[in-house]
């Protein structure tokens, strides 16, 4: 047990390692001035609308049948099933803390959404063969399907001044989601055949810079956070930290133990449940002009520097229990 333990924790620590390298060449890029803020904001929205896109819809075309797949629709529903427990959660740490956290709604955000595709991308390249990851990524877009819905929703709700809109319904289809409806729909009416390898593979081949594209925008972002207005304070800190590194993902872990959910699966759900907080609020923040922006981007600074301890830990115990 014990042995498997640290086989798993240095398969993963690796993963997560290979990222970090990635996340940290953006760091540099941006910190040098190598690049630009607009420069930047120029890959990341290359990222968003190109090669996201891209990349969801020839994996979709490529991997994913309704008859492989019948029970698709479990993953979107999975993905509102986390983000409701790190949203309970926060929201018990907020009664527990009281006004200790006043930027309440900021804290609720990040700890209910994680960096479920950026992030989750290159760990399953990482830590799985060609095959399996394959079809975990699969399992990944239509997760992400219930999580930008839910993020362009809610997230936009709780960090946007309500006194303007809530949110804005067109946001709620993202590039991301438009690849998605698009590739079920073209994988329903059987259309998929109808398109020759000659229009796949090239784009196919643009959809893959995705992951260390996304990457250089996540460290890029990271070296943009101000840490000299208004540091977070150390008691906030560490209730981010306890709501979104350790009790969301030790509640599923328990859960996954308890009801023996040790296939891909559980692995997903692991995955998503022990990634730190989403990068699309930074997003969210700069766009609705939110005044506790800096609040957000340190809390997504500091979960994702932590989570280069966390993420092995929850992932080795969970390969202990599972098997994989």
């Amino acid at each position: 047990m014990v042995e498997t333990f640290f086989t798993s924790f240095k398969t993963t620590s690796f993963a997560v390692f290979e990222i970090l390298i990635l996340g940290l060449c953006g760091f540099i890029i941006l910190k040098r001035n190598f690049i630009t803020v607009n420069g930047l904001d120029i890959i990341s929205k290359l990222v968003v609308e190109v090669t996201l896109p891209l990349f969801v819809f020839t994996q979709l075309l490529l991997r994913f049948k309704f008859s492989l797949y019948p029970n698709w629709y479990i993953f979107p529903t999975l993905s509102l099933l986390i983000n409701f427990c790190g949203f309970i959660i926060g929201f018990i740490l907020l009664k527990i803390s009281g006004a200790k956290i006043p930027q309440k709604r900021e804290f609720l955000a990040l700890s209910t959404f994680q960096n479920s595709g950026y992030l989750v991308f290159p760990l399953v390249v990482a830590l799985l063969p060609k095959d399996r990851a394959d079809e975990l990524l699969i399992y990944v877009f239509l997760f992400l399907l219930g999580f930008n819905l839910l993020i362009w929703s809610l997230g936009v709700f709780l960090l946007s001044n309500h006194k303007r809109k809530g949110f804005e319904l067109g946001s709620l289809f993202s590039p991301a989601v438009v690849a998605i409806l698009l590739g079920l729909l073209v994988t329903a009416l059987g259309l998929d055949r109808l398109i020759p390898d000659m229009v796949i593979r090239p784009l196919k081949l643009i959809g893959e810079c995705t992951i260390p594209l996304a990457m250089l925008v996540v460290g890029g972002s990271l070296a943009l956070i101000d840490f000299s207005k208004a540091a977070m304070k150390i008691g906030t800190l560490v209730n981010i930290v306890l709501a979104k590194l350790v009790l969301l993902p030790f509640l599923a872990l328990f859960i996954l133990y308890k009801f023996k959910l040790t296939s891909l699966v559980g692995l997903l759900i692991m995955l998503e449940a022990a990634v730190p907080s989403a990068t699309t609020l930074s997003l969210i923040s700069r766009h609705y002009k939110v005044e506790g922006a800096d609040f957000i981007n340190q809390g997504i600074f500091w979960t994702h520097l932590l989570s280069i301890f966390t993420i092995p830990l929850f992932l080795s115990l969970f390969f202990v229990i599972s098997g994989i």
